[in-house]
């Protein structure tokens, strides 16, 4: 069972939530106004927060200033709720570090879908992803979900993790969107695939490696690729 946060001003909303997730076996805590949203977030720390992009809530507060400030505070799965269809609004969530964005009025079964594809995603690796993973430049520890590149540590979200986990456990080889797609967001429809350069382009900021010369690029036609270049570049190094 999870615990899910929905964060939501229309009440009718939330009681369709409630039902829904009650009758689904998870833990649904909501709430009204994104202030409370996040106390309610530090203080029960939910594995995935439901977020109403159309939530007023005082100044820098409405939907997209709390996440905004989720990202900063949390490494959880975020679902935005929006009332509006376009690309633009879609597009802005992901880039600002939503896992997925449902529109309003949304069939329940299709929103119990994507928060379970999320649930599974977020809820560790198996096998071969579980394992420490070094190249000298980079390492990557599912089990305490800590990155460090040259030894500094950085803080990623869920879905950047995942991703990079994904292409380090794959080195030289080109993923293309779809595989990643369905290895990190569970879509292999590939219904999506700007989420896919949205991350990458924020996992490379994150990683300072934005330039020329960056161990992740782009292989046109097909997806990504990750070349290690650190003192084990020839064999990387998995332990427990």
């Amino acid at each position: 069972m999870a615990r899910i946060l929905a964060v939501d001003d229309d009440p009718d909303v939330l009681g369709v939530l409630r039902l829904l997730f009650d009758a689904s076996g998870h833990e649904l805590l909501c709430v009204g106004d994104g202030r409370a949203g996040l106390r309610l977030l530090h203080q029960t720390r939910p594995h995935l927060l439901l977020l109403d992009l159309g939530l007023v809530a005082g100044p820098g507060m409405d939907g997209w200033g709390v996440l905004e400030r989720v990202r900063d505070i949390a490494d959880l799965p975020v679902l935005l709720l929006s009332a509006h269809g376009g690309v633009a609004d879609k597009v802005r969530g992901l880039r600002g570090g939503a896992d997925d964005v449902l529109t309003k009025p949304f069939a329940a079964i299709e929103l119990l879908a994507r928060v379970e594809a999320l649930l599974r995603r977020s809820g560790g690796e198996l096998g071969e992803r579980a394992q420490v993973y070094d190249d000298g430049e980079v390492r990557v520890d599912p089990r305490t979900r800590l990155v460090s590149v040259h030894g500094r540590e950085l803080e990623l979200t869920g879905t950047e993790f995942r991703l990079l986990n994904v292409l380090v456990r794959n080195p030289g080889a080109a993923l293309t969107l779809a595989d990643l797609l369905a290895s990190v967001w569970d879509d292999p429809t590939g219904i999506a695939p700007d989420r896919v350069k949205f991350a990458v382009l924020r996992l490379r900021r994150k990683l300072g490696w934005a330039g020329n010369g960056s161990p992740l690029s782009a292989v046109r036609g097909v997806g990504y690729r990750y070349r290690p270049r650190g003192v084990n570049r020839s064999r990387p190094v998995t332990s427990r």
